[in-house]
């Protein structure tokens, strides 16, 4: 079975249900307290062991709780946690969520140890990275590190994957490391300077994308599907028509999917088709990694939609 290794970001979210947002200098009473697993790079971790990959994650956690938590986590999903390094500076990364009964929302993100995921701790995991044969990273970790790690990946010949959220421009040189890149819509016109509202202008945007440095461009339209780039082949996969409910980590498993679709030797286009199906059902559950589906979860899926 051949190994994917996820390189990005794990945090806990802190959710509280309430029926409307305080104003500053304000308490509500009455909310109902949620504590879930999150962070992109752990999503795409799990997504990815959930549909059958063999999964190494990289990354870094407080010497706290919410740390050990965690990892006893991603233990449990059968992943390895051989290179999830410990700060004893920094807390693990949290995520403040305050919801009101309309599903407004309020956030603040604190980092913590993820901020601190260096090129030396890259360096440190060298020969486990080296034995990968696909490298999928994010971008809730520093830039720094990713560009260190896809350089390190790309000159072993390893096909590294990006899906560069959250949204911020790249530099070219990264771009020239990758074998694919994923974007959403605000993404991909962060990257290309195109705003993508279809599919005429996703392939505007994945052209100037591509032209930057990277081949394969796969850009993820919610509800309309995914618009595909692979060299010079241009294709349109449609959504999965189904009732959402909660769209968190549907670009995650979205992505943990489509890594799995390669190491099992698909092509990028069957790739992506079995990617939305798994973002499909993500979408239609509550919270992050609790949403995300397990393999045989997909067979019903393709089952019950002939």
């Amino acid at each position: 079975m051949k190994k994917i290794i996820v390189i990005g970001s794990c945090n806990t979210d802190m959710v509280i249900k309430t029926d409307r947002l305080p104003t500053p200098g304000e308490t509500v009473l009455g909310g109902t307290f949620l504590m879930n697993a999150g962070g992109k790079g752990a999503n795409q971790a799990v997504t990815a062991a959930r549909q059958g990959g063999k999964v190494t994650f990289i990354s870094k956690t407080g010497n706290d709780v919410f740390g050990k938590q965690s990892v006893e986590l991603y233990n449990s999903e059968g992943i390895n946690t051989d290179y999830i390094f410990s700060d004893p500076k920094n807390p693990s990364g949290v995520a403040l969520i305050t919801v009101d009964s309309h599903g407004e929302n309020c956030i603040v993100v604190a980092s913590g140890a993820n901020g601190s995921l260096s090129p030396a701790d890259i360096e440190s995991a060298k020969s486990e990275i080296e034995s990968g044969d696909f490298i999928l990273m994010q971008l809730e970790i520093p830039i720094e590190t990713v560009e260190y790690a896809a350089e390190l990946a790309s000159k072993k010949g390893i096909p590294v994957i990006l899906n560069p959220a959250p949204a911020r421009t790249l530099p070219e040189k990264l771009l020239k490391c990758l074998y694919v890149i994923t974007p959403n819509e605000h993404e991909a016109e962060m990257l290309s300077g195109i705003k993508v509202t279809d599919w005429n202008s996703a392939r505007k945007a994945a052209d100037i994308i591509s032209d930057k440095g990277v081949d394969n461009v796969v850009i993820t339209m919610g509800a309309q599907g995914a618009f595909v780039k692979e060299k010079d082949q241009y294709y349109t996969v449609d959504a999965t028509k189904v009732v959402a409910i909660d769209t968190t980590a549907a670009g995650d498993s979205f992505s943990g999917a489509f890594c799995v679709g390669l190491a099992e030797g698909k092509n990028i286009l069957e790739a992506v088709k079995t990617a939305t199906r798994v973002a499909a059902i993500t979408v239609t559950r509550m919270g992050a990694q609790s949403s995300i589906p397990f393999r045989n979860e997909l067979a019903l899926l393709e089952v019950e939609k002939g």
